[in-house]
């Protein structure tokens, strides 16, 4: 595994909470949530992570932050087949995303409402079809850069779980978090940059879903850098 001094941070940093939740999202939390919470103990995993779900899915995805939940559950209604594991600590997140979930009867859809890691080290190796880290915390100031997601550990951590041939989708409107993340990912040996042209980092996926920060940034008139990475076999 590549480590650096960029790894040596484990605690979480971020919100918990925001504003008071509407009560009937505050339903959806204390009602709907339960039901679709993932435990992260070996014994609520199973081996097959699409028996999961209550409709038959072929793959898993994974979000990381899925902010206010409007890309997931987006791409869950546009891919039935697919089941997808969100996570995100932010509570008024989460809320926001159950109430796209209840609105739109989504059954493809599972949630870990705490620290991403602590439930990657669970799951099993070779688990995911695709991972989604979309418009994360840059931590700009240089002694926060440790708390960035896209450190050399948690990609060790995408690694394990991602098939052969599975997506890594980064997203970013901070550049300088953009060249810290290509850095890191350019150097690992299991991670293929599907880039052949400036087009391609400049414009997203065909099946692209904007996400609401995303949509601020180009208010904004800032640009966004969209990466893709296939995950390769393991020449470690």
């Amino acid at each position: 595994m590549i480590t650096s001094k960029d790894d040596t941070d484990q605690r979480w940093y971020g919100r918990r909470h925001g504003k008071k939740l509407r009560a009937g999202r505050q339903r959806l939390v204390d009602e709907l949530l339960p039901s679709l919470y993932l435990k992260p103990e070996p014994a609520s995993i199973p081996t097959d992570l699409t028996t999961l779900f209550k409709d038959p899915c072929s793959r898993v995805w994974l979000e990381i932050g899925f902010g206010a939940g409007e890309h997931l559950a987006a791409q869950a209604g546009n891919h039935p087949d697919v089941g997808i594991i969100g996570c995100e600590p932010f509570i008024n997140g989460v809320a926001s995303l159950l109430a796209h979930i209840d609105k739109a009867k989504l059954t493809n859809v599972r949630i870990y409402n705490d620290d991403a890691r602590v439930l990657m080290d669970v799951l099993p190796a070779a688990s995911l079809d695709r991972i989604f880290v979309l418009f994360a915390d840059p931590w700009p100031k240089a002694r926060h850069h440790r708390r960035r997601i896209m450190a050399d550990a948690n990609l060790a951590r995408f690694a394990r779980l991602l098939r052969e041939g599975g997506e890594l989708r980064f997203a970013s409107d901070h550049m300088d978090y953009v060249s810290w993340t290509l850095e890191r990912l350019q150097r690992h040996p299991q991670f293929d940059w599907q880039a052949t042209s400036a087009d391609d980092w400049r414009t997203p996926p065909r099946d692209w879903i904007e996400t609401r920060y995303e949509a601020k940034a180009r208010e904004k008139g800032d640009r966004s850098v969209y990466l893709r990475y296939l995950k390769t076999a393991n020449n470690t």
